[in-house]
């Protein structure tokens, strides 16, 4: 059979070909012999496969003797939260994410909605489909649970409504599932949205929703400026990440939303912890410094973030990606909350969201992430390191190699998947310094690779 839809943080593959029914069932069977779980919340995407492959695992687990508390069609974040909300002891989402439309997948979580990866069950897992799995004595039950009221509930404890004023905001889920949502969310709140590409559609007629995508932006870009909004939001298909645009449009790198957050997040609580990765770091410490806070570095990555978050009480956390953590949220991401806690801040302050993020952009000016196809990835880290060496103020390797100097640092590491790195460099107030640097750095592993293939950039903040 093939396994190749098992991958290092979750499944995804082409459908059929990579996953189907037979093989979701296989999962459910072998996810409940790995974990021994009895309660299992299912949820599934709105991709055309996504029911038929939720009811095979469904069918699975309740034949390896679990009972299933499906909630539906739902986004990642609503599977994690139930999963710990109704203390169950794991929760399954069928979902792609941003993947084509005909591909599908899965995010797994065991009890208190904790992460399941290859470092701790994911790869048993994929090792009990290899063949089929004896029925339990007793097989479980399906139920059928409503977790969108407490859900919405929960999401509104995180902002103080009396504060909130009246707001035009653009929301683009991008024919995913962020649109019902936000509808159960507009009766609370005191905002006009206005709506692009709402309605759920697996087809996708919009192209599949991921707006880290250049190309993807326009329409919300668009429908900023022609129906005057204080801000825009798109979704990816699943929500567990939002993307922001300013009230003239403009897309907003994900770095600078972690540092707003953690800024917003802190001025509630008085303090505390905020984990975050180590590819642009300045603009968010100096933020949660002054906010009273304490930065920490964590590796990048989901399971590593969220980690970190439990063994340090973490009330935040927050990737450049635009994945954002709370600890009120099990320590799991969304992409509901961030958005919530932006308009929150507008309203208080008065200012508009460019003003907000200009102010730090001038302040520590970056590259964007920039791949790069190198043929050895490792070896040209290690050559960038010596290279740069005896300049450096500080060298930290919490994931590839972070170097800071005076007024500037750059983070390199390698993809985990492919021989590929991955180039950050900010600055300190001065842009061109950044840009210099940046050049210089890619000038480097061009020379160190010889003849190096280069990638499309995927964003610049600038």
């Amino acid at each position: 059979m093939d396994l190749e839809c098992f991958k290092a943080y979750d499944i995804r593959g082409k459908v059929p070909e990579q996953l189907n029914p037979e093989l979701a069932e296989r999962i459910g069977r072998s996810y409940v012999e790995v974990t021994g779980a009895r309660k299992v919340i299912v949820g599934y995407d709105i991709r055309l496969s996504s029911p038929e492959i939720a009811a095979a695992l469904s069918e699975g687990l309740r034949t390896a003797g679990a009972n299933v508390f499906s909630i539906g069609q739902c986004g990642t974040e609503q599977v994690y939260f139930a999963t710990s909300h109704f203390g169950m002891d794991g929760g399954i989402m069928v979902t792609a994410s941003h993947n084509p439309r005909d591909y599908n997948g899965m995010k797994m979580v065991g009890a208190d909605a904790r992460p399941i990866s290859s470092t701790n069950g994911l790869l048993a897992i994929r090792e009990g489909c290899r063949e089929p799995l004896g029925n339990a004595r007793q097989p479980g039950e399906l139920f059928h649970i409503d977790a969108m009221k407490p859900y919405i509930e929960h999401l509104l404890g995180y902002i103080d409504r009396d504060t909130l004023t009246r707001l035009n905001i653009v929301v683009n889920p991008g024919n995913g599932g962020a649109g019902e949502v936000i509808d159960a969310l507009e009766p609370y709140l005191p905002f006009q949205f206005h709506r692009v590409h709402h309605t759920p559609d697996g087809n996708f007629p919009n192209g599949v929703p991921n707006p880290l995508l250049p190309e993807n932006r326009t329409p919300t870009s668009m429908a900023v400026t022609a129906s005057n909004a204080a801000m825009g939001i798109a979704w990816d298909g699943d929500f567990d990440r939002c993307f922001f645009f300013d009230e003239k449009g403009r897309f907003i790198e994900g770095y600078y939303i972690v540092g707003l957050l953690a800024d917003q997040f802190l001025r509630k609580t008085g303090g505390g912890k905020v984990i975050h990765d180590p590819r642009l770091t300045w603009n968010t410490r100096e933020l949660v410094q002054k906010a009273g806070g304490e930065p920490i570095e964590s590796k990048t990555g989901h399971a590593f973030i969220k980690q970190r978050m439990r063994e340090e009480d973490a009330i935040y956390g927050g990737e450049m990606s635009a994945h954002h953590y709370f600890r009120d949220f099990a320590y799991c991401d969304s992409g509901m909350i961030p958005w919530l806690l932006v308009a929150e801040r507008l309203c208080q302050s008065g200012v508009s969201l460019s003003s907000l993020i200009d102010a730090r952009i001038e302040a520590f000016p970056a590259s964007g992430e920039i791949n790069r196809t190198v043929k050895d990835p490792e070896s040209i880290l290690q050559a960038i390191e010596r290279r740069y060496l005896e300049e450096a103020l500080s060298v930290t390797h919490t994931d590839g190699l972070s170097m800071e100097f005076q007024r500037w640092r750059f983070n390199l590491r390698m993809s985990n998947t492919e021989p590929v790195i991955r180039l950050n460099v900010e600055s300190r107030g001065d842009i061109e310094l950044m840009k210099s640097f940046t050049r210089s750095l890619l000038d480097d592993i061009e020379e160190l690779d010889g003849q190096t293939q280069k990638d499309s950039q995927i964003s610049v903040a600038i």
